[in-house]
């Protein structure tokens, strides 16, 4: 029996991100690639709500159907051009990788949005359980105070509700969650997919909403790269029709039923590829 290992990456873009997420797996999965099968499970910011979703043993068509259900219990915001510049500043400023998390998550810090008890909340809401899986799931953050990176594990010593929360702490739009005495903002600080994370992996699929970067080392493709040319990876990004559908605010539950949509659509342009690597790990 073939032991090489796969991992699912599953990148940050907001609420649009999620849905498009579950539209895309529940598509390949309909086309025969159930990619809820991974060794690994690598999920950033909106990638961690399903991540933590999938593990759950919950049916995907379960989870796709939630996206097209109404968003009202969604709180919607806007990722607007204030907030856009702000996060240049900051990590537009000489300094480290580090350096530059750490400004952007001291601003959060200074920052009042909605009540983080509300936020957290929200999260709880959107999982099917509270629990770690006993898959392997990791979800990424970034201490707020010092901008150090953290990827939460069932061993971690942090709840797993806790721990999605904080990697969906955009920063500046939502409250960095407190976690044992420090916050945590958003896993997409440092990279919207963090798939460098997929160390050891012999093939590697990446979902990424949102794969720009300002800084090349943190771009998908440069992360897989160093994972090295033995790995077999395909990244799916959102198609033209997938972008119209998510919009210009990935934010905006309203877009949420239309993003899933699109989603499980560009699945069938996407499946044979996929599909190719995926079952390249059970070939001896």
């Amino acid at each position: 029996m073939s032991t090489r290992q796969r991992a699912l990456v599953l990148g940050g873009g907001g609420i649009t991100g999620i849905a498009w997420e579950l539209g895309v797996l529940a598509g390949l999965k309909e086309r025969g690639v159930d990619l809820t099968a991974a060794d690994i499970v690598i999920g950033t910011s909106a990638g961690s709500v399903v991540g933590a979703q999938i593990t759950s043993s919950t049916d995907l068509e379960v989870l796709y159907d939630g996206q097209l259900a109404d968003p009202s219990g969604e709180v919607g915001a806007r990722l607007g051009l204030a907030v856009g510049l702000r996060y240049l500043i900051y990590l537009m400023l000489p300094g480290s990788s580090q350096d530059k998390r750490r400004r952007l998550g001291r601003a959060a810090l200074r920052t009042t949005t909605v009540p983080v008890s509300e936020r957290v909340e929200i999260i709880r809401e959107r999982l099917v359980r509270a629990e770690w899986p006993a898959s392997k799931l990791l979800v990424t953050a970034v201490e707020a105070e010092t901008g150090r990176f953290e990827v939460f594990d069932r061993n971690s010593g942090v709840g797993l509700v806790d721990a999605v929360a904080s990697s969906c702490a955009v920063p500046l739009v939502w409250p960095p969650v407190p976690v044992n005495g420090r916050s945590y903002v958003d896993g997409g600080v440092r990279s919207a997919t963090n798939a460098d994370l997929a160390t050891g992996a012999d093939v590697v699929v990446v979902l990424a909403p949102l794969s720009q970067s300002l800084s090349k080392s943190t771009r998908v493709d440069t992360q897989l790269a160093r994972l090295g040319t033995q790995v077999q990876s395909v990244v799916v990004r959102p198609d033209a029709r997938a972008l119209k559908a998510i919009g210009r605010n990935v934010l905006d539950p309203a877009r949420r039923a239309d993003a899933a949509r699109a989603g499980r659509e560009q699945a069938s342009d996407v499946a044979a590829e996929v599909s190719a690597a995926w079952r390249s790990a059970d070939e001896d």
